[in-house]
């Protein structure tokens, strides 16, 4: 049986709705966040029905944590079963951990025509080593088939990317949204609407 993953994106939090890089430092989930998360996991409830043959992992970051007990509650799942995987974990954004992206934007304004101009922080975590660890973890042979995971925006595209064998333009240029989620299998990306 071919691998099958549901990749989600935590819910909405403080430092998102503030726009602010987030990167490894971490806030809550706001009220939106929470009604995200929870009509996610309603709508992978509609896709599987009953999910306790699905294995969840999510990032350690706090944020990630908290929308996949919140996914767990929608498919009556005990919050235990949930499993942290260090490789899922957000770029780090060195300097700009935290930084308004609308500043960020105005102090260097070819930040904005760059679609990967988040590697351009100082400090920050390579492109390449990003690559690399969503590679680690997608050629992992101890994965189980049946995966729902939850991680982050940025994170979310690349791994899309590497997994469906994206060029450059195509990558860059997927979203990163947090009302909908994606279905990974057979090396092709489905998007799935949660509101």
């Amino acid at each position: 049986m071919s691998r099958t993953i549901y990749l989600l994106r935590h819910g909405q939090t403080e430092l998102n709705a503030e726009r602010r890089m987030q990167g490894h430092c971490d806030s809550p989930l706001t009220e939106l966040g929470q009604a995200q998360a929870r009509a996610m996991g309603a709508a992978l409830r509609r896709q599987l029905g009953d999910a306790r043959d699905w294995h969840i992992i999510a990032s350690p970051l706090g944020r990630a944590m908290q929308t996949a007990r919140l996914v767990c509650e929608e498919l009556a799942l005990p919050a235990e079963v949930i499993q942290a995987e260090p490789r899922l974990i957000e770029v780090a954004f060195g300097d700009w951990e935290a930084a308004a992206v609308e500043q960020l934007h105005a102090e260097i304004p070819a930040l904005a025509t760059q679609p990967n101009w988040h590697f351009n922080a100082p400090n920050c975590e390579p492109y390449e080593a990003v690559i690399e660890r969503i590679e680690h973890w997608l050629a992992d042979p101890l994965l189980p088939n049946q995966l729902i995971v939850v991680a982050h925006g940025l994170l979310g595209k690349i791994l899309r990317g590497v997994y469906a064998g994206l060029d450059f333009d195509a990558l860059w240029a997927q979203d990163m949204p947090q009302e909908a989620f994606f279905k990974l299998s057979e090396g092709q990306l489905v998007r799935i609407e949660s509101l």
